[in-house]
């Protein structure tokens, strides 16, 4: 079944504080919205742009926790990247620390890092998800989205909308 293409999406730059605001609407309850958003075998179904899929290493969605995953190309080949969780309030939020690395977790200093913030509400049938992602410099936000992520980010929450049909 293919997915509603009328769901919201806004996606802004804001380089004066090194930030970019995502805020996404899904049609579905906030307890399968935070699933897919929390849950390492609901994500490697969605986070990675087709034709990449995401691959999990490891995942322990706590406070102090980490993902380590692979995105993965159809040859194939894997980019790695982790995600340390810093708060977690369920079915409210979770922020964390998210970096490029190798396939054991050690952060690339030479890549961009960011802060995630995400915040899910639920509005009748709908989930609508606000994302705040800090970079420490503004090089590091023209890098990422010379790297197409406003693009990947966008193919994966097409992907989401799938998965939450």
């Amino acid at each position: 079944m293919k997915a509603q293409t009328s769901l919201m999406m806004e996606f802004s730059v804001d380089k004066e504080n090194k930030k970019i605001f995502v805020k996404r609407e899904f049609a579905a309850p906030l307890s399968r919205v935070w699933a897919a958003w929390t849950e390492k075998e609901l994500l490697d179904q969605w986070w990675a742009p087709k034709p990449w899929k995401a691959e999990t290493k490891s995942m322990d969605f706590r406070e102090g926790g980490t993902w380590i995953y692979a995105m993965v190309g159809p040859e194939g080949e894997k980019h790695w990247s982790c995600a340390e969780f810093h708060s977690i309030t369920p079915y409210i939020s979770f922020s964390g620390k998210d970096a490029f690395c190798d396939e054991e977790g050690n952060i690339d200093h030479n890549m961009p890092e960011s802060v995630w913030s995400n915040e899910f509400q639920e509005t009748g049938d709908n989930t609508t998800v606000f994302i705040a992602i800090t970079y420490e410099k503004d090089s590091d936000i023209e890098k990422i989205l010379e790297m197409g992520f406003k693009e990947g980010l966008s193919a994966a929450m097409e992907n989401l909308d799938e998965l939450l049909v």
